[in-house]
């Protein structure tokens, strides 16, 4: 299997990476209520170096973007400095990382604001079951449509926070635009309905996005700053009619910016909105000159044809990584995949059960 294309050595840029497999974001809610990366989250990214590349679990930005128990923020002192010893246990075995940046908007809950509501493009709420707060599970809230003036500092908190990242010692950034938190809420015309200079088309609602993706490359070199997308995806009750051509006019618009890659969540294993086809690396292709990474259930086989194709330059696998955090070298040796882990163990708050203890691959003596 070592001579697959996925497991060779791959030229991101300036970046040597060790081959074309990527960790994909995975929220784990290890950090503790105060939100400060520790030594355990330490183990669990070194364990798993062998990647070519990792990005880190989804990490707030400020305290207006929170809306997940226990997950990391990177806008204190204290958090930029319980970071680095991750990207130094991660350096240490030879592996790359960035840090993803997020902020959740209207997926969030006043009981993580002290009352205040969360924000978002307009106020249109999650239709779902609810959240889970530090208050117990409650139902989702109406947010409050941000002003045009707040989210010009929401761009400046991203900056900041891009900022702490390279200070904490990472290789790069990537910008979680997906899967329904707020800069996917201002790109999609069904949670976007301001008239102002941040909606009313397909160029405003990318206004966002591209504000945050210009600011962070003027901290980092651009082509250190990934951007992801979901333009198939429905988690947190998205899905918008015009979907192909907004997403496609956001990947033309941020190729000019000469970025590292484009992190595509192309599968359907996240739920499909069901507006039209399901759009495809090729369509993305097209526009983005870049590097194009694939996402959300590929396998080995599947993974190997897409970079064979052209389709994609990287592949991210996520819930594999989980239990198996030697996921390169069972590819390599054909070593087969420890059995997936259970719900129970992706975002308990634990410590190291279900976290840091799936065994590496034993080969027979």
């Amino acid at each position: 299997m070592a001579s697959l294309r996925l497991l060779q050595p791959y030229r991101l840029h300036d970046l040597d990476l060790r081959n074309r497999v990527m960790m994909a974001p995975l929220t784990r809610s290890r950090s503790g209520p105060d939100r400060i990366p520790n030594a355990t989250m330490a183990e669990y990214y070194a364990q798993r170096a062998s990647a070519g590349l990792i990005v880190s679990e989804a990490t707030t930005i400020s305290p207006q973007a929170n809306g997940w128990l226990e997950s990391p923020g990177i806008y204190t002192d204290a958090m930029e400095a319980g970071w680095r010893p991750i990207t130094e246990a991660v350096h240490a075995r030879g592996g790359r990382i960035f840090l993803q940046l997020w902020h959740m908007g209207r997926a969030s809950h006043s009981a993580f604001h002290g009352g205040r509501l969360p924000v978002s493009a307009s106020a249109v709420k999650i239709a779902g079951d609810g959240i889970h707060t530090p208050a117990g599970k409650q139902p989702y809230e109406t947010p409050r449509p941000l002003e045009t003036h707040e989210v010009v500092a929401i761009v400046a908190d991203y900056a900041a926070a891009a900022a702490r990242a390279k200070a904490a010692g990472f290789d790069g950034v990537e910008i979680h635009a997906a899967n329904g938190y707020l800069i996917d809420q201002f790109l999609q015309s069904k949670t976007n309905l301001r008239t102002d200079d941040y909606g009313g088309s397909i160029e405003k609602r990318c206004r966002l996005l591209l504000d945050v993706a210009a600011a962070v490359a003027g901290v980092w070199p651009s082509r250190r700053v990934g951007v992801r997308l979901s333009p198939n995806g429905v988690f947190n009750d998205m899905g918008s009619p015009n979907y192909r051509e907004q997403f496609l006019h956001a990947a033309a618009a941020l190729d000019r910016l000469d970025l590292g890659y484009l992190h595509v969540m192309d599968g359907l294993e996240f739920g499909f909105h069901g507006h039209g086809d399901p759009m495809t690396l090729r369509e993305f292709r097209g526009v983005f000159r870049g590097p194009l990474v694939a996402n959300c259930g590929y396998a080995l086989e599947t993974a190997e044809a897409a970079i064979e194709s052209g389709s994609a330059d990287m592949v991210a696998f996520g819930r594999a990584y989980i239990s198996n955090p030697d996921l390169v070298e069972r590819f390599t040796n054909d070593w087969p995949l420890a059995a997936p882990a259970g719900m129970e163990a992706w975002y308990s708050p634990t410590g190291p059960k279900g976290y840091t203890d799936f065994p590496a691959h034993r080969s027979p003596a």
